[in-house]
Parts: structure tokens; sequence; C-alpha cells
């Protein structure tokens, strides 16, 4: 398996790396800085462009690492506005990117890897596993090309599209740092979301992060076995340790997470799931987010009526429990949630 590494050149380094590059090569620590807001503020496309950076030093980085860039494979438009991107990265991976617009704000759901490991049952983008990590800059060009398609500032970033962002853990936080940098793109902390399948040291480390991030955790069911079933990738966490985690996580830095519930219908969306759904968000510092599951062709799961949502949102409301209905953008084009896979060819609506 090819590594970002390998493959991302400059691009695989997070600002720490770029500072080290900087010190290795003899020049000064401000290099840094600039050549952050050439690459990320700017998004040149060679070292050359980097006009104030000395003639020796551009040689050098030239001579030393790639600058690659995307390419768009495919762009795909929806009947409510959201667009998604196929492209391909420099070694010609390919990972899915979405932008999101409302009239007040440009959302993008950015990619972590190149496919995912998880092997969730009722997502897309586990079907193929995974091929590999992304680099810093490789998932902050994907919030590039999207501003620079709509012609708009990103308002908010989101790593929900493909990879679980914890098994990745050291890119994803330098590629937040750069998304939040003013001099870049300049996206604020709390508009910046990681969801995460509930890997346990990851959110543990991501309380200790010093901006305020927001994250998200995929929970799908508060059945153990149920849970097992939908997402083999983390059979092995038990739910009491995740909740466990999430109370250490709202007392450690005082911000509600939400949890994320795909309604599969006659799988989690009976009496008993909701009974357990209650009883695990209980005097949590959370939000639910209900989620009418997407069809995706190869998994078989059928959506939850909106009868069923209504009813999980009403009793979850009236047991104190903040619970909201996302709305659904991109299903026709397979750009919502679960849908996402590296493919070219249109969605087949048979």
């Amino acid at each position: 398996m090819t590594t970002a590494n390998e493959a991302a050149g400059i691009k695989a380094l997070d600002r720490a790396g770029l500072g080290a590059l900087v010190e290795e090569l003899g020049e000064k620590r401000f290099r840094v800085g600039q050549i952050e807001r050439w690459l990320y503020g700017v998004g040149v496309g060679s070292f050359a462009e980097m006009t104030d950076l000395s003639a020796g030093l551009r040689e050098k980085l030239a001579g030393r690492l790639a600058l690659p860039s995307l390419r768009v494979v495919t762009r795909q438009e929806s009947s409510d506005g959201t667009r998604k991107y196929l492209v391909a990265l420099g070694d010609g991976t390919t990972v899915e990117v979405v932008g999101l617009p409302t009239p007040d704000r440009l959302t993008v759901c950015f990619s972590t890897q190149a496919g995912c490991a998880m092997g969730c049952s009722f997502c897309a983008t586990g079907l193929a596993g995974l091929t590999r990590d992304l680099g810093p800059g490789e998932m902050v060009d994907q919030i590039r090309l999207v501003a620079d398609d709509f012609g708009r500032r990103v308002t908010n970033a989101v790593a929900m599209g493909q990879g679980e962002p914890f098994t990745n853990y050291d890119a994803t936080l330098g590629a937040l740092r750069f998304m939040n940098n003013p001099d870049t793109i300049g996206i604020g902390a709390r508009h910046i979301t990681v969801s995460t399948c509930g890997l346990l040291n990851g959110i543990r480390k991501f309380a200790d992060e010093p901006e305020q991030f927001t994250l998200a955790v995929s929970l799908h069911s508060a059945v153990q076995k149920t849970r097992d079933r939908l997402m083999p990738g983390v059979r092995g966490i038990a739910l009491p340790d995740l909740r466990r985690e999430l109370v250490a996580y709202a007392e450690k830095t005082g911000r509600r997470p939400s949890l994320e519930y795909a309604l599969i219908a006659g799988v989690n969306d009976t009496a008993e799931e909701l009974t357990a759904l209650i009883r695990f968000a209980r005097g949590l510092l959370v939000h639910v987010n209900l989620i009418p599951v997407n069809p995706v062709r190869e998994s078989g799961f059928g959506r939850a009526t909106g009868e069923r949502v209504a009813v999980f949102q009403r009793e979850l409301h009236m047991s104190g429990i903040q619970a909201s209905v996302r709305a659904e953008r991109g299903a026709d084009i397979d750009a919502a949630c679960g849908q996402l896979r590296q493919r070219s060819e249109k969605p087949d609506k048979s």
C-alpha cells in the first residue's frame, strides 16, 4: 500500500514537518509561514511561484519534494445545489469530496483517507477497503478546490468523507490546523468537525488538543450486538467504555459532541433500540443527529420511515436529549452520508 509520505510530497508534511524541513535546509523559521501561505492560502502549483522565497530556497525545495495538486475526474451537481467531486491525487489515487452550499454557508465534506478500513455495513466507502492515508495538504486541497469551484469562501469543514480520521490522526490534525490558520483558509475551529467511529484513544487525544475543534461520534446503535454487526471495525469497543470517554471529553473540553445515528428499517429503529439510545445518551452533554440511512445498493438496508424518525426525535426530546434530523443533501448523485466511494460512473438509479 502506497503511503501518503511517498505520494503527497510536501503535502505530506504538517506545520511541524515544514519546520523541520526549513531547519534542515538551513533557513530561518519565518519561512514556514511563507511556505504555508503559498501552499494553502494562494494554492500555487509550483515552488517557482513562491516569489518571496529566495531562488536558492525554491530550487532546494523543488529538488527535495514534489508539489502535487488535485485533478477533478468527475463533477456532479445535485438538484439541491450540492456538488460532488471525484478527484485524483498526485499518484492517481482517487477520493471524493462534497460541497454543500446554503445562502450563508459553504460546507465541505472532505476525505481523510482513500477508502476506509472500518467496514461499516451500511456505508459505501468501506466496501473496497483502505487504499491509503491522505497527507494534510491533500485534505486542505479538497477545501480549496470546492471554494474555487463555487467562487465562495468555505465557512465549515467536516471530516465526514472517506476514511476514519483517527486512524490517520496526526495528518488530520495537521490539516485542521492549516484550515484554521487565518493566513490560509481561515475556518474557525468550532466550524471544523471530525467524525469518528468512536476510537477511544483518538477521542482522548482530541480532547487534549488546544483548539476548539468539534467532535462527532458515529454511534448508530446503543445495543452492543447491533452496533457490532453494523460497525465491525469497532467491534472490540464496549459501549460503556465509549460512554465513559464521552463523559471525560465533555468534562475536559466543555464542548458538546454529536452522536450520529443512521436509522435503518428493522435494524436500529425499533422500540428496544430507542430505549437503549435514550439510556446511553441521557445525562451526556451530547446532541443526537438522526440520519435516515441513505441507499447503498450492496448493503441491502432500507431507510426508516419518516414516522419512525419522528418518533425517535420526539422521544429523545421528551427525555431531555437534544436531537435533530439531518437534512438530506445530494442523495440523487450519491453524495449523501455513507454514499461516497471511489468511482467515476454516474449513480445507478435502477
